[in-house]
């Protein structure tokens, strides 16, 4: 009998549960959970019964650069030339016969336009409380790799195995 929570029925929904089990593993990066399980999965083992489950979050900002006018004018036309090449290219494809290749560019260059204004605006009421650009993300200190209690020992002889060339 597994501890895992029976499969949901179709169209229901499913919440996250963390899954129970025997740690057979434990690595400090992602990765190297990854190709465990990949080693898994090589020796025939039923990688259903695996998870990795990520320990000790702790959220990450890396600065990217600085923000200033330009760069915010800048990018605020990029996002709004996407946009317009979008919108052109749609009405293109809903009404092929009154539009062509210059309405294209000119639904570019007006969404450019719109974006390049609301950027600045958006930048000029900020300023001072953000002039740099980031990535955030959400990384583990830990990762493990728990399988079902009946296949753990199988899991950590397959794992401790030297890998197959």
């Amino acid at each position: 009998m597994s501890d895992r929570p029976p499969q949901p029925r179709r169209g229901s929904t499913r919440f996250p549960v963390i899954p129970r089990g025997e740690v057979v593993a434990t690595f400090e990066a992602y990765s190297d959970a990854q190709a465990a399980v990949d080693r898994l999965a090589r020796a025939d083992f039923p990688v259903k019964e695996v998870s990795i489950v990520g320990s000790d979050l702790k959220s990450v900002e890396s600065v990217t650069g600085a923000m200033s006018y330009p760069r915010a004018a800048l990018t605020g036309a990029l996002s709004g030339l996407w946009v317009g090449i979008f919108f052109g290219l749609l009405f293109v494809l809903l009404a092929p016969e009154s539009a062509n290749v210059l309405f294209i560019g000119a639904a570019a260059l007006i969404g450019a336009g719109f974006g390049l204004f609301f950027n600045i605006v958006v930048y000029s009421l900020g300023r001072r409380r953000r002039d740099f650009t980031s990535v955030m993300q959400v990384v583990a200190s830990s990762y493990s790799v728990i399988v079902s209690p009946e296949h753990a020992n199988r899991a950590r002889t397959a794992l401790d195995a030297p890998p197959a060339p």
